[in-house]
């Protein structure tokens, strides 16, 4: 039995995609985006991004962080040193308390990379 086998024009000067619309990640751009986004893929983390977001001037103290997350102090503070480091939030020593303030330009440079212009 013959089998038909389709085959596909590729003369050089044919393009057998759409051409792309706009510059795609570089590979230092990709690689540092991966650590922002690695350090948004935890539940705890988005948790505390947006109790921090939703808190009045989008500042809260560590203190106010630990009920709601149902995790113990030290692992609430590792959890906000990640969102720190990844530029998210901005911390602020008052006496014994650190204060979380939310960085509104990392989440939106995050957007501006995963939304289409």
């Amino acid at each position: 039995m013959v089998t038909m086998i389709e085959v596909t024009d590729v003369t050089p000067g044919v393009a057998c995609c759409a051409p792309l619309v706009r510059e795609p990640l570089g590979q230092a751009d990709a690689e540092q985006l991966a650590v922002t986004l690695k350090a948004l893929a935890d539940p705890a983390r988005l948790r505390l991004l947006s109790i921090v977001a939703s808190s009045e001037d989008q500042e809260a103290c560590v203190c106010d962080l630990i009920d709601p997350i149902g995790l113990s102090q030290p692992t609430v503070s590792h959890h906000l040193k990640v969102l720190t480091e990844a530029g998210f939030l901005s911390r602020s020593k008052r006496g014994t308390w650190a204060y979380y303030r939310l960085v509104p330009e990392a989440l939106e440079q995050v957007s501006r990379v995963l939304v289409s212009p």
